[in-house]
């Protein structure tokens, strides 16, 4: 394991000066080979895009897409589904279906998106009490989930229905080993009583797994903190939640539950420190606007291995929004550049968690970082054998990643990128050595991917465009994708 003061020390040294030249071209955008951590890097060729008939996604030869569960269909309760889809988990459902459940982007004032209609006249009396934050009556929230059931095999829709509402800005969230969807608003809207908002918004909600119609219980879980979220990963063999926050200088949190699986009877929340770097800044940002000389940018390098503790967060219900701040300053927890999707993998057998920074790195393209846990997480051993913290990749190129958002671990171990950027947008595959390739272009629009999730079978990714709201079952030879050759 390197330790990170002793390796600044030995770079201001001189001793490595042309190793800390080639270093800095790199980081300056100069080389993109030069940031890859892979000696004799070479990237996998490109795949040639297809359109699929729909004319909606290019994909490679011999893969398709169904599109299904778009806005503004009607849904097997009477409702619309509702737009702006989101995150996304697939689970395992009765007789080899599977059950996904996602997130909708929204807030109150989008009724001609929701699932209520134009003016939400849908809403039922019924339905009221289901609603966490009906806007007074007046304007009620329209932020929630649908669940949707689909067969891979036939490759057929058979039902979807709304499953929570009344929060705001479902972004992202994440799925659990005892079986619920925990969804994420990020906001930090509190009750108002000069608007309709009822009460403080900034919270995850959990949403059980169910192929019965009807509404979730809105209880927010407030002791896993309250900030912008985004989204959340469960380590199965602890049961502690990692959570990511869309801030630029976010944190990156993990809640250690009283009862593994019953979050709503509280926990700890911690937030992450890199042990021998107080208050370190993992965004390796360069301010743009000063003459800063590559011997003064100091930033951390594609493969370097941290080690990490965690320090003890308090107030967490946050009424002046400043969990963060109290981490980073105030306990020299690690910045990062705006914490996105977050997922557990074991592509290298360890139990990883993959996330995504989606502006980190010194052109602002994106970083991915990835945290192998301690073997005595949580626990009072942990500081024998800490947790560790690497900079998985950072490409700085827009023709590699643009802006990762929603990540998932494909079955046979690569990493799965939504890109939400500025120009085209695309899914990114990163296999464990950190080779990058695109796999699918969105051809309608320049609207975000989000969700990736592959159906438990292993046979189907489902992913979603987030505007105007459409959701996509992806088939093919995914053997294919496994076995390509890398150079």
């Amino acid at each position: 394991m390197k330790n990170r003061l002793s390796r600044r020390q030995f770079l201001r040294s001189g001793t490595l000066a042309t190793a800390s030249a080639a270093v800095s071209l790199g980081f300056l955008g100069c080389s993109q080979t030069l940031i890859q951590k892979i000696p004799g890097f070479e990237p996998p060729p490109p795949f040639e895009f297809k359109p699929t008939p729909n004319r909606l996604l290019d994909l490679p030869d011999g893969f398709s897409a169904h599109a299904f569960s778009r806005v503004g269909e009607q849904m097997d309760d009477g409702l619309w589904v509702p737009g702006k889809h989101d995150g996304m988990a697939a689970y395992p459902g009765p007789n080899g279906k599977t059950i996904l459940v996602r997130n909708h982007e929204l807030q109150a004032a989008d009724k001609t998106v929701g699932p209520f209609g134009w003016n939400n006249e849908k809403i039922e009396p019924s339905t009221i009490g289901k609603i966490y934050d009906a806007g007074s009556g007046e304007l009620p929230c329209l932020g929630g989930t649908t669940t949707l059931v689909y067969d891979t095999k036939t490759q057929t829709l058979e039902k979807h229905f709304l499953s929570l509402i009344g929060t705001i800005r479902n972004c992202a969230g994440g799925l659990t080993p005892w079986n619920t969807w925990i969804t994420c608003e990020e906001t930090m809207q509190k009750a108002d009583p000069e608007t309709t908002y009822e009460v403080d918004h900034g919270y995850n909600f959990e949403v059980p797994i169910s192929t019965e119609i009807g509404l979730a219980d809105p209880i927010p879980l407030k002791a896993m903190g309250r900030f912008n979220h985004e989204a959340v990963a469960v380590d199965p063999k602890t049961g502690i939640v990692y959570e990511t926050e869309d801030r630029g200088d976010s944190l990156i949190y993990r809640f250690i539950p009283d009862k593994t699986g019953e979050l709503a009877a509280g926990g700890k929340l911690q937030a992450l420190k890199i042990r021998d770097l107080k208050g370190a800044d993992t965004r390796n940002w360069r301010d743009r606007t000063q003459k800063i000389f590559w011997w003064t940018y100091n930033p951390i390098p594609v493969g370097e291995t941290l080690a990490v503790e965690w320090v003890d967060i308090e107030n967490v219900e946050s009424p002046d929004d400043d969990l963060r701040i109290q981490g980073a300053e105030g306990k020299d927890a690690a910045k990062f550049a705006r914490g996105e999707g977050i997922w557990y993998g074991s592509s290298e057998g360890n139990g990883e968690f993959y996330i995504a920074c989606t502006n980190g790195g010194i052109e602002y393209k994106g970083q991915i970082w990835k945290y192998i846990p301690s073997p005595y997480e949580g626990t009072s051993r942990e500081d024998q054998q800490p947790g560790t913290l690497q900079l998985f990749i950072e490409p700085n190129d827009r023709k590699l990643m643009e802006n990762a958002d929603n990540l998932t671990v494909a079955p046979w171990g690569d990493v799965i990128i939504c890109e939400d950027g500025p120009e085209e947008e695309f899914i990114v595959g990163i296999t464990p050595e950190g080779h990058l390739y695109r796999f699918a272009r969105n051809a309608g629009n320049l609207s975000e991917f989000a969700g990736a999730t592959f159906s438990p079978d292993g046979t189907t990714l489902f992913v979603n465009v987030q505007s105007p709201g459409i959701t996509f079952a992806i088939t093919g030879p995914w053997h294919e994708i496994r076995q390509r050759p890398l150079t």
